[in-house]
This record gives C-alpha cells, structure tokens and sequence, in this order.
C-alpha cells in the first residue's frame, strides 16, 4: 500500500509532509504510465502536472473551489487526487473511468471538457454566479498554452479583466518553453507586491500624496508606476497580461511544488482576477516522454513501458491513407496549400508539411480562424485543404456556412474521425457533420466506403474550385477495398439482383455492414440492390430513380439521425412523389459514454443483424428494431 491508495480525498494532501508529497507524485506517475501503456490515453500532458496538480489541491478547497480543466485530457492526476486512483485499472474502458473529467465520477469535476478554449468562459460565468449569490468561493480555470491560441479563450480574458472584484484565478500550464522563467529576489518581490491585497489601496494613497504637489506630483506618480513596471516588464514579459487587467505572478517552474504552492497561495489572497503563469515539461519524470520528438507522447496507443513501443503494429489507417494521397495530390499541384487546427500529426498533414513546409499552416485551436483564412487563400488563388477531427468543424460551421459557401469558395475540408469515435467519449464522437453541413448551399459532401474511394474522392473534391467540398472517414483501420459492379452517375452499385425488393443506400464506412445485412436478407429469399452514393450531397437523382423501383429503401450512416443522410433522401423521395417507405438507420441524438467504437455502433443498431431484422419487418409489414 502506498500514499495515493490511502488518500481518501484532497483534504488529506494537506496532512502531509514534503518528503511524503515527493513519494506521492512518484506513485502518481507509476500509475500514470502502466494505466496508459495498458489502455492508452494521454501521457505526456498528465506527467506535466503532477506537481501543479498536488499544489492546486493543496491550496484550494475543491470541491468548494471549482477547478476547471481545459482541456479535460490533463485531468488524470486530478482524478487521483480525488478518490478515484483505485479505478485506473479500467482508464478510458467500457464502465470504467472517462479520460477526461465526468460529472458522473466525482463531484469534484465540474466540465466535461475535450474542446480546447472553453475552460475561461466557464470560469467567467462560475464567478460572476458566485457573485450574484454571495458565495466567497474560488474559482481556478487551468488553461494550457496551446489552448490560449483559441479565440475563445481571449473573449474571456477581456471580460474577466473587467471585473476587479471576482475571485478568479487563471493557472496557465506553459509546457511550449516559449521562454525562461525568471529568477532572483527582485522577481519575487515584485510578483509578491503586485498581488498583495494592500498594494493597491497603497498605490492610491502615493497617487493621492504625490498628486496633492504642483508640478511635480502627478508627473512623479506616473513616472514612479511606469519605472515599476518597466523593472517588471524587464523580468517577464507578463505586460499584455497586465495591460488587460489582470494580476500576473510568474513565471513559475511547474515542477517546484513548493514554489508553486507560495504563488497559488499569494493568487488566493488577492480579492480579484489573477493569471499564475506555470512552467512544465510533457512528460516529466519518464525520459521515453520527453524525448519523443513527434508529442511527447501526448496521446499514446497501448506501449511497452520499458521500449516506448506500441504493442503491436496499428493496420493501415484511414488517417494514413489521407496522408499519402495529399502528398501525391500536392506534388502534382503547387496551388494546392493545407491548413490545420494544431492537429498536424493527427490529421495526417506531417508528411505534407515535412515535403512543402511552406505551403502548411498550423493555425493553433482556431478553427474559425482556419475556415475563413482557408477562404482568403482560396479567393486568392489558392486550392485550401482544411484537416481536422470532424468535431471540431461544429466550432466553424458560421464560417463555413458565410465566409466559405455563400462567396463560393473552393475549399476543401478533410474530416478525420466522424461518425462515433468511442474511447474519448460524447464530445469527441463525430456524429454531427454530415446533418450540419446538409443545409450548407452549394455545398458537395463525400463519404468514402474504403481507401481507394478516399483518393478517388479527394481528388475529385479537389477539383471543385466554385464551392466548398467535405471528404469525411472514420477512426481507425481502414476496410479492404469493396469493388463497384457498376457505376450510375456518380453512385457505386455494390451488388445487384434480378429481383428489385430492397435498396440499400450504403453511406461510407457502413458498406461493410450493409453487404453483410444484404447476404442475410438474400439467404429469406429477397433481391437486394446495395449501392454507395459516395456523394452524398448533392444527391445524384440516380439515387432517386433507383428508389422508385423498389419495394423498401433503406439508408444506414455513422451520423445523427436528424437531418442526415437518411432524412435527405426521404426528402428528395417525397419531392419527386416516390411512394416507396424509407428506413432510416443511424445514430441516436444522444451523448455516449465512452466505450469502444464497434461496441457503441452495436448498441444503436449500425450492425448487420439489426439492419437485417428491421428490413424483414418492413418487407412483411411489421417493422421494428430487435
């Protein structure tokens, strides 16, 4: 038994001694690793924070004083600490702890946060409730460096600022080593001053004394404050901080718990907003970490502790496939530029940027700000490829919707992991882009079934340079081609009999499991006609003609139910007076806890069996899920 098995909540860190808080945050990362070697999950940003973590804790009285986490990935440590070290066993599992924090698990979480940015606003609105209720407690909003890129994060800071009164305090976790901490007893003089709940009123008083003498009084007060914080300035580039309104101390070494304590600490004492501005390396205190030039290992897949090295070979990805096919596509066109969300490696936009590191832009989390300078690059004469997780695009579907369609620019949008995600839980589950975007005029939509129809489809997406274009694919491995008997247009027909009973409307990745429902219809005696559309927006009228001469249509898509694919073709059905019924299988509207992907389609139905079951009862009259 060690430490953190006995720890039965935060109040006990502050029961232990210096050498006892050493132990604990070696424990905490042993357990860090073989959880996340085990099951994967994100490393390097929780072995960050170990000792920040301790300190927060230590310092602040959660779960009376909210702290937030953004993003929600670092929360591991914060986990542990509060009651729930014991569950690692089952990270990121079916029923087991979330990789992120859950309301469900503690009261000690209080966002359910994987979208980068936000944690600000939450912040602001906690204490301004607190405020309007009279509640004396503390706020904490942990915010990494990276996440300050978002817009979003700045929208807050300007009306956090504007309040002198709340007690917020903004703990910047900095592990980018943008720059050196500062050292040296005038630096933490400084930093003790400004935050001390009497400077201010003693700044008044000198104002007020020197102002009362001709001359010399308000020019010697002004010069007194600008030679004060042009020392500060000098030590630590903390000035925009400042000149916003808020409080700085920092920069402080994250590793140095008792350091970060004393700052915390001199942060809770000031009645009014202040940013901690916090050091820390990904990966401390595991060298395999630290020196993994790729992310220190951000975001690791099941590894060998000792080695690093995953355990076993990952198949060939959809992701993989992406990233060779833009790079052939980028050799053959100069005009033809990528942009990304800080997303280079996940996207699959590295090799891309290793070959034209000139023709890349990483416009850290601004997904926004990507959409509408993907515009300008287009209407400048450039063909934009814009990367991202299909999640993330709900960010910048305004954008999208104003600044890209309605010019009619030619931007072509890569959605990488739509449809359900599963580990990562309810906001990483891409299941909303493809009701989203069918409302988007001019808009053309693609869902590749495997990897040759992805090339295909990129490259004819390409092409489209009056409009905007999506390519969407899922998570994971990529299927073994499914060959076309024939092509209608531009829909793929699959497989094809005599008898013309059910039409099967096979939307990307669902092609595998729309040919395994098809051979369970044909063995109760029925014709099937499988086909993909691979555009789905918009409709080829092949599509519709196909519909109007059979008995049943059935649609099946890793989207929302609403407003999807399946909900479009009733629609054009209905327009062009086809009578024939349209079965509609895809995703609930629902938030899902994490679990695997293949788990959670089962669950919903997107599995050939209930496919099957449900078309028979249509076919016979009583349609119905099993």
């Amino acid at each position: 038994m060690g430490l953190l098995d006995d720890l039965s909540g935060p109040a006990d860190l502050r029961t232990l001694d210096d050498d006892q808080l050493e132990t604990l945050a070696t424990e905490i990362r042993e357990k860090c690793i073989n959880a996340v070697a085990t099951h994967g999950g994100h490393l390097g940003p929780n072995l960050g924070v170990v000792e920040l973590t301790i300190a927060l804790h230590r310092v602040f009285e959660s779960p009376r004083d909210r702290i937030i986490w953004d993003t929600g990935h670092q929360s591991y440590v914060h986990k542990m600490l509060t009651g729930r070290a014991a569950d690692f066993d089952g990270l990121r599992t079916e029923g087991g702890l979330s990789g992120y924090p859950s309301r469900a698990e503690s009261a000690h979480d209080f966002v359910e946060n994987s979208h980068a940015s936000t944690s600000l606003s939450y912040a602001d609105g906690f204490a301004k409730a607190n405020a309007i209720l009279g509640n004396n407690d503390h706020v904490v909003a942990v915010i990494g460096d990276g996440a300050l890129t978002g817009g979003m994060a700045w929208e807050a800071i300007n009306n956090i600022a504007a309040d002198k009164d709340r007690r917020l305090v903004i703990v910047v976790n900095d592990n980018g080593r943008s720059y050196t901490p500062t050292v040296g007893g005038l630096a933490n003089h400084l930093a003790n001053l400004r935050t001390s709940p009497r400077y201010e009123p003693t700044l008044d008083k000198i104002k007020d004394r020197l102002s009362r003498t001709r001359v010399v009084g308000p020019p010697t007060y002004e010069a007194l404050h600008a030679i004060k914080k042009g020392l500060k300035d000098a030590l630590a580039p903390q000035g925009m901080f400042e000149d916003l309104g808020l409080k700085y101390l920092g920069p402080i070494d994250g590793h140095d718990r008792e350091a970060v304590e004393r700052c915390l600490s001199q942060a809770k004492k000031f009645d009014g907003p202040v940013l901690v501005h916090v050091l820390t390396t990904k990966g401390q205190g595991y060298d395999l970490a630290v020196e993994n030039e790729n992310d220190q290992m951000h975001q690791a897949a099941p590894f060998d502790r000792t080695t690093g090295d995953a355990v076993s070979v990952p198949p060939v990805s959809w992701t993989s496939v992406f990233r060779d096919e833009v790079v052939r596509i980028a050799d053959e066109r100069a005009d033809v530029v990528a942009v990304t969300a800080a997303m280079l490696f996940p996207v699959g936009l590295d090799a891309f940027a290793d070959k034209f590191p000139d023709r890349v832009y990483d416009v850290g989390i601004a997904e926004q700000h990507a959409v509408t300078s993907a515009a300008g690059l287009a209407m400048g004469g450039l063909h934009p490829i814009v990367a991202v997780y299909a999640t993330f695009l709900n960010r910048a579907f305004d954008q999208v919707l104003l600044d890209v369609a309605m010019h009619r620019c030619g931007v072509t949008f890569v959605l990488d992991r739509a449809g359900v995600t599963g580990d990562d839980g309810a906001s990483h589950n891409g299941m909303w882009d493809m009701s989203l975007l069918q409302i988007v005029p001019g808009l053309h939509l693609a869902a590749p079934r495997d990897g040759s129809q992805l090339r295909e489809l990129l490259r004819e997406s390409v092409e489209i340079d009056d409009a905007p274009s999506v390519v969407r694919f899922s998570k994971g491995a990529v299927p073994a081609d499914i060959p076309a008997c024939e092509r209608i247009g531009t829909v793929d027909v699959l497989s094809r009999d005599a008898a013309t009973d059910v039409l099967m409307i096979a939307v990307g990745s669902m092609a595998g499991v729309c040919a395994a429902a098809a051979e369970k219809l044909r063995a109760e005696g029925f014709g099937i006609t499988v086909v993909d559309p691979r555009w789905v927006k918009p409709l080829d009228p092949a599509v519709v003609e196909l519909a109007r001469t059979h008995r049943v249509v059935v649609t099946v898509e890793d989207n929302g139910r609403v407003g999807g694919v399946g909900s479009t073709i009733a629609l054009a059905l209905q327009d062009a007076a086809v009578a024939t019924p349209v079965r509609v299988h895809a995703i609930p509207q629902e938030f899902f806890a994490h679990a695997k992907r293949d788990v959670i389609l089962e669950r919903v139905g997107l599995h050939p069996d209930a496919i099957a079951f449900d078309t028979l009862g249509a076919l016979r009259g009583n349609a119905g899920r099993p």
